[in-house]
């Protein structure tokens, strides 16, 4: 088209020029010859410049043209392409369009079946969500329950030797281990009862070991304790106590053996007070029952005791004073042969000393106090019981944290006992006096509180005859009563929950002249005892 348009518009140009610049008619030739001036030469330049210049516009307008037609063509054909462009998005856009309906109806489908999914899991949460609503509750009224308790607890392997320098006495060797297990729990705000169990025997209330021996035969575990106390939050100072409990006043083994657990009731009465140096005071009734007749009067402690605590710069100290009276104490001495665990049974039966006839002595480890026997056979004690007990027990600090030093002063005496004892032959010895007192000094440095503590120490006890009933104190001593006791330890806290010990026991009858004195083989009445040695390996593990 471009060529067409050049080869119309060139020939009407030219045609136009040669128009305008075509020679005038001549005019009728006359006799006279015509001339061409200078000026006309001119003239006829100047109009072929100017259509020269008219010509250059003329291309220029050409070109000017060709390019804005060359850009109409460009454009077209960017249109027509956009076009076909937009046809084969149109296309494909009815392509996924139709994919999509048939997408949307088969998700569609899927929702649908979905929300009834949705539907049963909701049901099954909320079932499920009821019943784990039903099982935290059930959980939260377990660990309620739990958490109300707290669970306590030991395991003791012990090994023991026993050496003595008396004709015919054999030394030995036995290993004994002790388990405990308890637990006490608040029952309210303001009662708290508790249960534990111990190895033993049964007979025996001053021992929790048992030997290991009789073939790997079963151990017998008993009830050590149970008991309720009341201790009411509007008045803390009070609590009492029933049951089979654990000591709530202040004693040593002069008295009590550490593992017996009295029984009956007791009412603690205690003040904190803001003195400087009286800081607290303690009154503690008691009523303990150890033996329940139906056919007698039964056998009762009444007593109570007083105590303070004083604190004076390093110096602590605790004395206490207590009275006990024991009434009935002769049921001691006719046991019944269940009560000793006689034969078959585990126990160690009536106690040496026992009559032949009539009663039996109750008297786990030996009963060295003096008895005599009435017209009719029966044992009676020959001195009653009033027990009048001072402790002082001190604690003094050092500089040394875990190394105080400890200090405890005991004199006990029986104000009822007899002004003369009984000898061997049972008779009056009127050249001793009362065989009433007892008097205890250990001394010690350290604690066994925490990890690597240790503590070590030295007893000193002189118990005489008739000081308190033998059935009931220290039963690891060499003998109940009529003793001279020496006791070397050591404790080293190897774990939190962890002790291990030493203790070498020394000792021996203190008047071997006296009726029922515990002597060792070989050793004549008057004769001074050679001391038995019984040497204690431990290792305790606590929880």
């Amino acid at each position: 088209m471009k060529s067409v348009l050049r080869w119309c518009v060139v020939p009407l140009l030219a045609t136009s020029l040669v128009a305008q610049t075509a020679a005038k008619p001549k005019p009728k030739k006359t006799s006279s010859k015509a001339t061409i001036t200078a000026q006309d030469a001119k003239d006829l330049r100047d109009a072929l410049a100017a259509q020269q210049q008219q010509i250059e516009q003329l291309r220029q307008e050409m070109q000017t043209r060709d390019a804005a037609l060359q850009q109409a063509q460009q454009a077209a054909q960017q249109a027509q392409q956009q076009v076909q462009q937009s046809q084969a998005a149109a296309s494909d856009a009815q392509q996924k369009a139709a994919s999509a309906e048939l997408l949307a109806n088969s998700q569609k489908d899927t929702v649908d079946k979905l929300n009834n999914n949705i539907q049963d899991v909701q049901t099954t949460l909320t079932n499920t969500a009821l019943s784990s609503q039903e099982d935290q509750k059930r959980v939260s009224t377990l660990e309620s329950l739990v958490g109300r308790f707290r669970f306590n607890g030991d395991v003791r392997v012990r090994g023991e030797s026993f050496f003595q320098d008396a004709t015919g006495f054999a030394d030995r060797n036995r290993a004994r281990i002790r388990v405990r297990f308890g637990f006490d729990g608040k029952l309210s705000d303001d009662f708290v009862a508790g249960v534990a169990l111990a190895t033993g025997t049964l007979a025996d209330p001053t021992s929790t070991n048992t030997t290991l021996t009789n073939f790997f035969d079963k151990h017998t575990i008993g009830l050590d304790r149970g008991y309720v106390t009341y201790n009411p939050l509007a008045h803390k100072w009070l609590s009492l106590t029933g049951g089979k409990f654990a000591y709530t006043w202040q004693r040593t083994s002069v008295t009590f053996d550490p593992d017996l657990n009295p029984e009956g009731f007791s009412e603690k009465f205690s003040w904190d007070l803001k003195t400087p140096v009286i800081k607290n005071f303690t009154v503690v009734p008691m009523q303990l029952v150890y033996n329940e007749s139906s056919s007698a009067t039964d056998s009762w402690v009444f007593g109570g005791q007083a105590s303070a605590k004083l604190v004076m710069g390093p110096w602590t100290a605790t004395p206490s004073f207590s009275l006990m009276k024991w009434n009935q104490p002769d049921a001691i001495l006719n046991a019944s042969l269940f009560s000793v665990q006689f034969s078959p049974g585990e126990g160690p039966g009536c106690a040496k000393g026992s009559p032949v006839t009539g009663g039996c002595f109750f008297g786990p480890n030996g009963m060295t106090n003096s008895t005599y026997l009435d017209p009719s056979g029966k044992p009676h004690f020959y001195s009653q019981f009033l027990y009048a007990d001072f402790i002082l027990n001190n604690t003094i600090k050092t500089g040394l944290p875990r190394l105080p030093l400890n200090i405890i002063a005991e004199y006990e005496n029986n104000l009822d006992a007899k002004d003369h004892p009984l000898d061997s032959a049972g008779n009056v010895a009127t050249n001793l006096g009362s065989q009433a007192h007892a008097y205890l000094a250990d001394i010690s440095l350290g604690q066994s509180k925490n990890k690597n503590d240790i503590q070590f120490g030295y007893a000193w006890l002189r118990q005489e005859q008739d000081s308190v009933i033998s059935s009931f104190n220290e039963s690891d001593q060499r003998a109940p009563t009529n003793v001279l006791q020496h006791r070397i330890y050591g404790l080293w806290k190897v774990r939190n929950n962890v002790t291990a010990a030493y203790t070498l026991w020394i000792g021996r009858t203190l008047n071997s002249n006296l009726q029922h004195a515990a002597l060792g083989p070989g050793v004549l009445v008057g004769q001074t005892e050679p001391n038995l040695k019984r040497m204690q390996f431990d290792l305790i593990y606590s929880f």
